[in-house]
């Protein structure tokens, strides 16, 4: 189960614009929602659609001014993944570096093209340094890419908006989940696999289980990448975690870049010199027996 709660507060009345929310993933043959709910307040009128990549996007419009506005969503899901997915993964995918069929290559092209051209030099020259030599499977290519961003760098969470470049990750040392969902996905791309950014929410076996060890980035919305590879499809790479194609990641929206794929995004009307005070986000993943 997840709960995923968003309280904006303010210190006077104010009116809302529309809002986007991409809270509800798509059913699929990896994932089945078994029931979803979505509480809003002020109320608000819910239009459904979906976006450019297949996302599911609630649109809501508001009649009612007020000082707080909460969202809530819950969603009660199955998640099913592959055991032992990396060598299943690998007997498929093929070696480096990765052959798309022109027909996949055409639909591919905007998801391989480096979206930070100017950190180009900067990700190339790292990826470099941490694999001087790398695997000749595709599969065994991007775990060790995955590793290196582990490993490279201190995880950190940030509460400011927006993602790291690639290059202010690299100088930094340092960045969260989607900085280094980013920096992964930019560098697969430096390799000529097409990627992708993922968000949603990562289930911690810690919170269910005391022995199980802790993963980073639970309890808040988390973010990884999916890779194109030839003849596996789309698979996960979390490089926080190290993990995958794991069942502990719940995917809601998938997206060129970063910045498409905000949870929750709208504006509002500053009345008399109203202004926001605070934005607390509680999210949790639970396991339901």
């Amino acid at each position: 189960m997840v709960s995923h709660k968003t309280v904006y507060s303010y210190d006077r009345p104010v009116e809302f614009g529309p809002h986007d929310l991409m809270l509800r993933p798509r059913d699929g043959h990896d994932m089945r929602i078994l029931a979803s709910s979505l509480t809003v307040s002020p109320p608000a009128d819910v239009g459904w659609a979906y976006d450019a990549f297949g996302n599911s996007v609630a649109r809501l419009t508001f009649h009612d001014r007020a000082q707080e506005l909460v969202i809530a969503s819950q969603l009660r899901l199955r998640r099913y993944a592959l055991d032992d997915p990396l060598p299943r993964i690998g007997r498929r995918a093929g070696a480096y570096p990765p052959r798309y069929e022109p027909d996949e290559a055409f639909d591919l092209a905007p998801l391989v093209a480096i979206d930070r051209p100017r950190d180009t030099e900067v990700v190339k020259t790292w990826v470099s340094s941490v694999l001087p030599k790398l695997p000749e499977g595709s599969a065994e290519v991007l775990e060790a890419l995955s590793t290196a961003v582990n490993r490279s760098f201190l995880y950190r969470r940030r509460d400011e908006m927006g993602v790291q470049s690639p290059a202010e990750t690299i100088a930094a040392g340092s960045g969260s989940c989607r900085d280094f969902a980013f920096l992964f996905m930019e560098a697969a791309r430096s390799l000529g696999y097409a990627a992708r950014f993922v968000t949603g929410y990562l289930y911690d076996p810690a919170v269910d289980t005391a022995d199980a060890d802790t993963m980073t980035g639970g309890g808040a919305t988390h973010a990884w990448a999916d890779v194109f590879l030839p003849g596996a499809g789309w698979v996960e790479f979390d490089p926080t975690n190290r993990i995958v194609a794991s069942r502990s990641l719940v995917r809601v929206a998938t997206t060129r870049t970063p910045a498409q794929a905000v949870p929750v995004s709208g504006t509002y009307l500053s009345l008399d010199g109203a202004a926001q005070t605070s934005m607390e986000v509680e999210v949790a993943v639970l396991r339901v027996r």
